[in-house]
Formats: structure tokens, C-alpha cells, sequence
């Protein structure tokens, strides 16, 4: 995204902001038994991005569990508002994975897959018109 405005997004309150450098490696729709307790009965969209290009400012908490991949997660929200914003896999340090609602413009990260098909309920809105997983797809390689 070399000389176009960065990427910006933020919790609900405000109290949490973020800049990011570069266009998202990949978005996904995802449907693992955990995005959907983060989606209150619904899927998480997520935008990953190289760790180097995302810039936090504010104060954040992180609630550490291991996701259904067995990938240690460590999730980060606002404590004042509650609101998911980004998180890191203790095995990919390189990435970020933003959740796409926390973004100024959620258009930058409509999903280019979906993931966790196996695990949604018979009554998920799946788009048809996407590659779909059943289970989790090989993360993206390290920068060379």
C-alpha cells in the first residue's frame, strides 16, 4: 500500500487505535467453536497483516486460550469497552489477525475464504461464493 493512507481502525469507546502499513495478507470468515463464542452465536471475519506494519496505541487486555487448531492465542480488547481488536499466535509472532468490525473501513477486509466450515452450526450464513475449509489452512510463511 506503498503511498496510499494507512489502514485505521479502533475499539467502540475510542480508547484503543491502530495503523497499519500494508494491505492484509489474507481475510477469513471464520466459524471455530471459539470465534463464535467471540461472535456472540455468530463467526468472526479477521484480516491478518505482517506483526511489523501494525501499530497500537492505547492500552489493551489479553485473555490467552488455546484455539481449536491448538494454536496458544493471545486476544486483545479494550478494557474499557470490551471490544476484540487484534490478536497473536504464540507459533506466528510474524502476524496479526485484526478483527475486521474494529476497522475504520471494514470494506478493506471482506473475506476472501471461511474457515471452521466443520465446527458452524446447520443454521451459519456461509458464502457460497467463497473457498470454504473445514479446519484450519496453513498460516502464511514468514516474511523472506
Amino acid at each position: 500500500m506503498s503511498g496510499t493512507p494507512p489502514i485505521t481502525g479502533g475499539c467502540l469507546c475510542g480508547a484503543v487505535r491502530f495503523e497499519i502499513d500494508t494491505a492484509p495478507i489474507a481475510t477469513r470468515a471464520c466459524w471455530c467453536r471459539l470465534c463464535q463464542y467471540l461472535g456472540a452465536g455468530s463467526g468472526t471475519v479477521n484480516a491478518i497483516f505482517p506483526s511489523a506494519a501494525f501499530r497500537v496505541t492505547g492500552e489493551t487486555k489479553a485473555h490467552v486460550a488455546t484455539a481449536d487448531s491448538g494454536t496458544v492465542m493471545r486476544r486483545h480488547f479494550c478494557p474499557e469497552c470490551g471490544s476484540q481488536v487484534h490478536g497473536f499466535a504464540d507459533t506466528r509472532p510474524h502476524l496479526v489477525t485484526v478483527r475486521v468490525g474494529s476497522l475504520d473501513d471494514p470494506e478493506v477486509g471482506a473475506p476472501q475464504s471461511t474457515i471452521w466450515t466443520a465446527a458452524a452450526p446447520t443454521w451459519a450464513s456461509i458464502d457460497e461464493a467463497l473457498p470454504k475449509l473445514a479446519g484450519q489452512p496453513a498460516p502464511p510463511p514468514p516474511p523472506a
